[in-house]
């Protein structure tokens, strides 16, 4: 968590300073430090971090990349950078060459957004032309964070990284090959399926026919999965907001407790309220506020309410509205006195047809 609160501080400051930096070497010292320094190593050790480390191959000399960071005296990262402004896609043979003169297994390019990590996967000590991690900063996704999170200090593992950096490519690789199917189909990919559910000749009609219906089914499949996933997710939210509902509800409920005092005040309401309403229909109902009396069981029918557990004890009279006039009582016994009122109160429910 803390990793990825402090790249988000990262890429907050690097949107609101971005505009101010214009050149490669504010670019380092603004974003591309900060984002080795989060990642536990410390930019002011030359021993650990080394600024215009020296790569010469063979007989050219003088090659330096940005930074190298070491570890146990071994540089375990290159680091080649540039202005943010600058596209990363031309400087990939620069930072091939100062991989091939270092024992490093791992280079990073990067303009202090755009992050791309290599390593030799296809040639041992040849940096591949492909990286097998890529991402922006300031879109950070939680698969990069994990990733990221292996290059930390505390973490660092060749073999586990390089393991791990075989899949991560091809996945990636792979994605972009489907992505590029999604947006137009290609010959080999709509043959595949045609094959497979056309039993007739693959003519040149045959075939273009078949590559608006590859590329319709392929899209639908892709959008009812995203649905899917989608109502499932919805499905059990909402499954879980009823649960915490119900232990609410419960563990309001078991905080309430029905007194004595409080059973012998309904039945003083009873015994006066029968005399127009049938005794099934007058229904009690305890909250932790108040003791309710209710007709037909229904909240939207209040009788009167008796509050019983205070220092000070009342009942609540319903009035037409439905708005509750409290009166003091000292005892459930004093009930009586409000006989005229609680009867009222049924005459309004018995004159709206209820």
């Amino acid at each position: 968590m803390e990793l990825q609160n402090q790249l988000k501080a990262l890429a907050e400051k690097i949107n609101k300073l971005k505009d101010k930096i214009e050149t490669e070497e504010s670019t380092k010292h603004a974003f591309v430090l900060p984002f080795i320094n989060i990642l536990g190593y410390d930019t002011f050790n030359p021993t650990e971090v080394v600024p215009e480390f020296t790569a010469d191959l063979g007989l050219k000399k003088g090659e330096k990349v940005d930074y190298a960071i070491f570890q146990n005296d071994i540089p375990i990262l290159i680091v080649e950078c540039k202005n943010w402004k600058e596209s990363l896609d031309n400087h990939n043979s620069q930072l091939f060459r100062y991989f091939h003169a270092t024992k490093t297994r791992f280079a990073l390019l990067t303009n202090g957004i755009l992050y791309r990590f290599y390593t030799d996967l296809e040639q041992p000590n040849k940096m591949d032309e492909r990286p097998f991690l890529e991402f922006d900063i300031t879109k950070v996704k939680d698969s990069d964070i994990h990733e990221i999170t292996k290059f930390h200090k505390s973490n660092f593992d060749v073999d586990k990284i390089v393991n791990n950096a075989s899949a991560l490519k091809y996945t990636k690789e792979i994605r972009k090959c489907i992505s590029d199917e999604l947006i137009s189909s290609t010959h080999d990919f709509v043959k595949l399926f045609a094959y497979r559910v056309y039993s007739g000749r693959l003519t040149e009609k045959v075939m273009e026919e078949f590559t608006e219906l590859v590329q319709k089914a392929f899209n639908q499949t892709v959008s009812e999965k995203v649905n899917d996933r989608l109502n499932a997710a919805l499905n059990k939210e909402s499954e879980k907001q009823q649960l915490d509902a119900i232990e609410v509800k419960e563990e309001e409920e078991s905080k309430i407790v029905t007194t004595e005092e409080e059973l012998e005040g309904y039945r003083i309401v009873v015994a006066i309220l029968r005399r127009k309403l049938p005794i099934e229909r007058i229904v009690y109902r305890d909250t932790q506020s108040y003791f309710g009396i209710l007709l037909d069981d229904n909240n939207r029918k209040p009788l009167c309410r008796l509050h019983l557990n205070g220092g000070t004890k009342y009942i609540g009279l319903i009035d037409e509205n439905k708005n509750e006039t409290r009166e003091h009582i000292q005892t459930v016994d004093d009930i009586y006195q409000f006989e005229e009122q609680l009867l009222s109160t049924v005459d309004f429910y018995i004159n709206q047809g209820l």
